[in-house]
């Protein structure tokens, strides 16, 4: 379980595909915190530690997540938003997040608002996700406020702190992002279509 209050970014050292499985070794600067079998959330994907060398750490994602994700986009150099589990007794300062995305969205739109920005995200709605305004969404693992919503699309508001400390920072109009919808907001969704 995570919080979606990213702790550090990462940089993609190598990808080894290994038949349907994809092998990703990160460089942190919390690799010195972490051990083998801990999960980490890396762009609001949950994947676990498999091997740690020196300042890097290797996890495997299978094809499933490949498929559900944008892990076949990143190249060496690519930046990751990372977050380790929370602790229970920890506050919870962003929500509930569980590190399995739902879909991927695309950014839409970006617009400067004089100290901080509007990222626009358009998805596909026939998968059944929703969003509502001054609910939760994670986009690349960050837990984030909803500030417009339509059917399948919602925007959100970029605090200076946020882009300079995530990948944020790296999108640009096209950028693949994952999302993970608020998991009350699902729950509701579910119970309501099987009341029909």
């Amino acid at each position: 379980m995570f919080t979606g209050i990213i702790e550090s970014l990462g940089t993609v050292t190598a990808l080894v595909k290994d038949n349907d499985n994809l092998h990703i070794t990160i460089a942190s600067s919390i690799t010195n915190e972490l051990k083998i079998d801990q999960s980490v959330a890396h762009n609001g994907v949950c994947l676990t530690v498999v091997a740690i060398n020196d300042n890097q750490y290797t996890v495997t994602a299978i094809r499933e997540t490949l498929e559900k994700t944008n892990l076949n986009d990143w190249k060496t150099e690519s930046l990751v938003n990372l977050e380790r589990a929370m602790k229970l007794g920890d506050r919870l300062d962003g929500h509930i997040v569980q590190g399995h995305v739902d879909q991927i969205g695309i950014c839409k739109s970006i617009e400067n608002a004089n100290g901080s920005w509007y990222f626009t995200f358009e998805y596909d709605e026939s998968v059944g996700n929703i969003t509502i305004e001054k609910g939760s969404v994670t986009v690349n693992g960050v837990s984030l406020t909803v500030v417009h919503s339509k059917k399948n699309e919602f925007s959100v508001a970029i605090i200076p702190y946020t882009f300079e400390h995530t990948n944020f920072n790296t999108f640009i109009v096209g950028t693949k992002i994952n999302l993970e919808f608020d998991v009350i907001g699902k729950y509701v969704s579910r119970l309501y279509v099987n009341r029909g």
